[in-house]
């Protein structure tokens, strides 16, 4: 389950960034100069570069520590449901050895029983559907704090460095060939941690 959701938060949070740059390449895209801009069939003005995701996340203390506060609360939510269910387990076992020993007073007494254990499994799976639709919702949400961090910072980068568009690793998958030297992974990285402060642990 903690696997999984490691997995699901990263899916989520890198479908989020390449989203938002494909936006950011058509929105936040300024001219270099109108010069260049209207130059018949010149791109010399253009100025582009490509941030890897996979490393931009890797590497983002907030990515990082949302995806440790969300690990936590996965491993948490598994410890209370294993929990439960071995409390159920005891008390279907225990029900089991009473009605093969006969040691209901009545029939009446064991149907009671037998209803009671019943309506703990009913109380248990919904629990459970409860608890993981809570880990869903907040992985939505970190993904959406996730991506408002980094549209945040690169709106005022791009427009710092006059980057006309910027790709993600992912948007270069069907190109020959990208130049290491338009990689502004590390740029991209160490700006969003500047201004980024981790709780205390």
């Amino acid at each position: 389950m903690m696997k999984s959701l490691n997995k699901l938060f990263m899916g989520l949070a890198a479908l989020a960034v390449i989203l938002f740059f494909a936006q950011c390449a058509g929105n936040n895209a300024t001219p270099a100069s109108d010069e260049a801009a209207t130059e018949e069939g010149s791109l010399s003005g253009l100025k582009v570069a490509y941030v890897d995701v996979d490393s931009l996340l890797a590497k983002y203390n907030f990515c990082i520590d949302l995806n440790e506060a969300m690990v936590k609360k996965s491993e948490n939510v598994r410890a209370t449901l294993n929990q439960k269910s071995r409390e159920l387990e005891n008390q279907q076992n225990d029900f089991q050895n009473k009605y093969q020993n006969n040691a209901f007073a009545s029939q009446e007494r064991a149907q009671q029983e037998y209803n009671r254990i019943i309506k703990l499994q009913e109380d248990l799976q919904t629990l459970s559907d409860k608890l993981q639709t809570e880990l869903a919702t907040e992985q939505e949400q970190n993904s959406m704090l996730l991506n408002d961090s980094i549209k945040s910072f690169m709106k005022a980068f791009v427009a710092e460095r006059g980057y006309n568009f910027v790709f993600t690793n992912t948007g270069l998958d069907n190109l020959l060939f990208a130049d290491q030297a338009f990689d502004i992974t590390k740029e991209v990285v160490d700006g969003l941690n500047a201004r980024y402060s981790s709780p205390a642990k």
